[in-house]
């Protein structure tokens, strides 16, 4: 008969030996995956891992922008009589990127790249040169829209990436023209998202990168590892005018947009809320039951406008737009901007210690635009004066308080030589003439047409309120 005992210790034993053949066969597993972060490339294959198809797959649809404008320098009077010396003019030549976003030649590029140009002229990356028009310009985004004309011929295009879905440490690659040197490549990560403090055009919400972008490299694209355009370049932090590995790009939820209402009519409307809003702080926060800052709360709600029809009251703190976070009025604008007027923008509110969800119909903001802008030409201290009525619309177009308590006439401009020039400057906000307020157009050209040789006026300039007489 067999001694327990002597069993008990073979199979101790045998599992001894089976723990063992287990933990060798796990390490034969797991050893290639510790030897691949570790060991040098093994293969020709891995050797010879690149961005090049990638490149090759997005580069033809980067170009080159340059753009023309001619000054004119006079000779002076005396200089003309004398020695009969005519005006010259001089050609003043600027360089950008551009990205070709439609295969019939539509190209998106920054605004400040096109800003004040006479001509456009698009070099593909092939070399080949066109002239271009310009279909788009928009100041408060930093963009700009032009076409070229290649007949029947279909040009390689960027689609767009949906950069709601970009992340920090998403790979990137930044193609463009730095320094005219020709187009480069250059690559890196998204270093930060939804950058509202960068101060480069009123509706702030860049993506951040470290990928090298240097001047020229404006309207430039930033893509994905899919060959996606994720966003415009459009500007770096520098104390030295090159990079240092802080650039910012227009998001493409946003160059989408513009794109779509140059190809579509031609005018950018950006949609409103009608209401203004100051970020959260740690002491707010904390007052609101919050853990950490995140928000905007609601200061102002425009009468008749978007947010007071959808039920936002004053002192609402609004956390998320679309279920993505806000911080501060900028990022609040830009995520209500990307969407088209008419659709319905879900806000994301805690009124009174209580979260809700109150969705508001982005529309665009009412009243007086650029194109009611009135000469005033009677025989008074306004003749001159390009004059237009205060309204949300006209604020949002020249980035001012659509909220400013008062009404009154604002002045859009002065014509040279004339009198108007003597006591207005563009920017001045005309509350009252001779005691009336201005509330409309008419209301000041019928004061005027009454008034005799004195006006007393009430104006305000740079946030101060000015009164006085003028005599004539």
């Amino acid at each position: 008969m067999t001694d327990p005992r002597t069993m008990t210790k073979h199979v101790s034993k045998l599992l001894a030996f089976a723990s063992l053949a287990v933990l060798m066969l796990i390490t034969v597993a797991l050893a290639p995956m510790f030897a691949q972060a570790q060991q040098v490339p093994q293969s020709q294959e891995q050797i010879s891992l690149s961005f090049a198809p990638l490149v090759r797959q997005a580069s033809p649809a980067v170009v080159n922008v340059y753009t023309a404008k001619v000054t004119t320098s006079r000779a002076t009077t005396m200089e003309q009589l004398l020695y009969g010396v005519p005006a010259q003019g001089t050609v003043q030549n600027s360089l950008g990127s551009g990205v070709i976003v439609a295969s019939d030649g539509v190209i998106i590029t920054n605004n400040h790249v096109i800003q004040g140009a006479d001509t456009f002229r698009v070099v593909l990356s092939d070399r080949r040169e066109y002239e271009a028009e310009l279909l788009l310009a928009d100041a408060r985004t930093d963009l700009a829209v032009l076409k070229i004309d290649t007949g029947t011929e279909q040009l390689p295009t960027l689609p767009f990436a949906d950069s709601r879905g970009v992340q920090v440490g998403d790979l990137v690659l930044a193609i463009g023209n730095p320094f005219g040197v020709g187009q480069t490549v250059t690559n890196g990560i998204i270093s930060a998202t939804a950058r509202t403090d960068v101060g480069v055009s009123d509706y702030s919400f860049f993506l951040q990168t470290d990928a090298a972008v240097n001047p020229g490299n404006s309207g430039g694209a930033l893509i994905n590892t899919k060959g996606e355009l994720v966003g415009v370049n459009t500007a770096i932090y520098s104390r030295t005018g090159g990079s240092v590995g802080i650039g910012f790009a227009i998001p493409s939820e946003m160059v989408k947009r513009v794109v779509d209402a140059a190809v579509n009519g031609g005018t950018f409307v950006r949609p409103w809320l009608g209401l203004a809003a100051q970020a959260v702080s740690f002491d707010i926060a904390k007052t609101q039951g919050l853990s950490r800052p995140v928000g905007v709360i609601v200061t102002e709600v425009y009468p008749e406008g978007p947010a007071a029809k959808a039920g936002l009251r004053r002192g609402d703190l609004v956390t998320a737009i679309d279920d993505r976070e806000v911080f501060d009025e900028k990022g609040l604008k830009f995520l209500a901007a990307v969407r088209k007027p008419g659709e319905l923008a879900k806000l994301s509110v805690l009124r009174g210690g209580k979260s809700q969800t109150i969705s508001v119909r982005v529309q665009p903001p009412p009243g007086a635009t650029e194109a009611d802008v009135v000469l005033l030409s009677d025989a008074s201290i306004f003749n001159g004066a390009r004059v237009i009525e205060l309204s949300p619309r006209l604020a949002e177009e020249n980035g001012l308080d659509p909220f400013s308590k008062g009404s009154g006439i604002y002045v859009h401009s002065v014509t040279r030589g004339t009198i108007s020039r003597n006591y207005f400057q563009p920017g001045d906000i005309i509350r009252a003439v001779n005691g009336k307020p201005t509330k409309t157009v008419k209301d000041l050209q019928a004061v005027l047409s009454k008034s005799g040789r004195s006006w007393e006026i009430e104006i305000e300039r740079n946030g101060r309120t000015v009164k006085g007489t003028v005599k004539t």
